[in-house]
C-alpha cells in the first residue's frame, strides 16, 4: 500500500479538491482500492463524500493520534493507495501524518503569498526524510507568474508537470460528490488531473529516478525571486 500526504500551511490551496480528484482518478485506472483519510477537523472531504454515489474511493475520517491504526487497517483490507488530506496548518500533527507518507503533495496556488508560505511545509517533509513534489494548483493560464512560480520552485524541488488550472468544474463537480473526469464537457482539466496522477504514480512506484523526489534544502522565504512578479 502506498501513502501519499496533501499537506500544505496556508489555507486555500486546493488540497481537498485535489485530494478528491486524484483519487477518483486512480481508481479509474484500476490502481486502487483507494481510501480517503480526512484528518482535517473541518471535515470537508466527508461532506463531499456525503452527496457522492459511488461507494469508492473509500472515507475514512481519522485523528492523527489513530493514524497508525487506520493505516494498519487500510494495509489489512487490500487497500491499494491511501489518500490523506490535511488541516491548513503547521502543527506536531501535520508532522505526525507526513512522516507515514511515502510521498507528500504539496500543492500551491501561484501568489507571492503561497510561495512566502510553503517553506515551512518544505521544512518538515525535510526533516524527517520524505520525499516531496510540489503541485501549482489554480493557475490563470494567462498569468505570467504561473510559469514564473514554477521557475522558482524548481529550485527547491520537483515540480508536478502537470499544472492544475483554475476551472469552474472543479467547484460545480464537487457539489454533487463528484470529481472532473465524471462530468460531461470539453474541459481540460480531466486531462491535468490524469498527468498529474500519472506523474505521482511513477514517483511512488519508483520507476522515475528517486531523485527527482527527494527533498532538497530551501531558504526561507522561497518566494524571494517571486514577490515582485504580476499576472
Amino acid at each position: 500500500m502506498k501513502i501519499l500526504v496533501l499537506a500544505a500551511q496556508k489555507g486555500g490551496s486546493g488540497k481537498t479538491t485535489l485530494a478528491t480528484n486524484i483519487a477518483v482518478e486512480a481508481e479509474r485506472m484500476g490502481d486502487g482500492p483507494v481510501a480517503l483519510i480526512d484528518t482535517d477537523p473541518q471535515g470537508s472531504l466527508a461532506e463531499w463524500s456525503q452527496e457522492r454515489e459511488s461507494p469508492t474511493p473509500i472515507l475514512a475520517q481519522c485523528s492523527t493520534h489513530k493514524l497508525a491504526q487506520k493505516i494498519a487497517e487500510m494495509r489489512e483490507a487490500g487497500v491499494g493507495l491511501m489518500v490523506i488530506d490535511t488541516p491548513p496548518a503547521i502543527k506536531a500533527a501535520i508532522a505526525q501524518v507526513i512522516s507515514a507518507s511515502d510521498l507528500v503533495v504539496i500543492p500551491m496556488r501561484p501568489s507571492a503569498h503561497d510561495l512566502r508560505a510553503v517553506g515551512k511545509t518544505i521544512d518538515i517533509a525535510e526533516n524527517l526524510g520524505k520525499p516531496f513534489v510540489f503541485v501549482v494548483n489554480g493557475a490563470h493560464p494567462t498569468a505570467r507568474i504561473t510559469m514564473q512560480a514554477v521557475l522558482a520552485l524548481s529550485e527547491h524541488g520537483p515540480v508536478a508537470p502537470s499544472i492544475i488550472h483554475q476551472r469552474t468544474d472543479f467547484a460545480a463537480s464537487a457539489i454533487d460528490g463528484r470529481a472532473v473526469m465524471e462530468v460531461a464537457g470539453r474541459s481540460r482539466s480531466p486531462s491535468e488531473i490524469a498527468a498529474l496522477w500519472q506523474y505521482l504514480k511513477a514517483c511512488l512506484s519508483g520507476t522515475r529516478d528517486r531523485s527527482l523526489v527527494r527533498s532538497r534544502s530551501a531558504p526561507d522565504p522561497v518566494a524571494a525571486p517571486i514577490g515582485e512578479a504580476r499576472a
